[in-house]
């Protein structure tokens, strides 16, 4: 699921966290692959498969370049230190 796109979210339709990496990421021009797992048949799977990997809280969950970057706090800190869109550049999400 993650490494056949440059960005992939693991959401859930009704968590502000979420959103805001969402449209932080759509404001950079990512189109990101968005799975809301409370949307999709194997949701709980995939919440826990996140669980496995030390996330917590286990959504949001982004993945970049088919590497698991993690959630908003470890996303918005790449942004403030300038290092989210060399990694997006890099993982080929964006072409700018």
């Amino acid at each position: 699921m993650v490494s056949e796109r440059p960005v992939v979210i693991f959401s859930r339709s009704s968590c502000s966290m979420s959103h805001t990496i969402k449209s932080l990421l759509f404001e950079f021009g990512v189109n990101p692959t968005v799975y809301e797992v409370d949307e999709i048949p194997r949701g709980r799977e995939i919440e826990q498969a996140l669980l496995r990997l030390g996330r917590n809280p286990i959504i949001p969950a982004v993945f970049i370049g088919g590497e698991f970057v993690g959630g908003a706090n470890e996303i918005i800190s790449l942004h403030l230190q300038q290092s989210l869109q060399p990694l997006l550049k890099n993982a080929g999400a964006l072409w700018v």
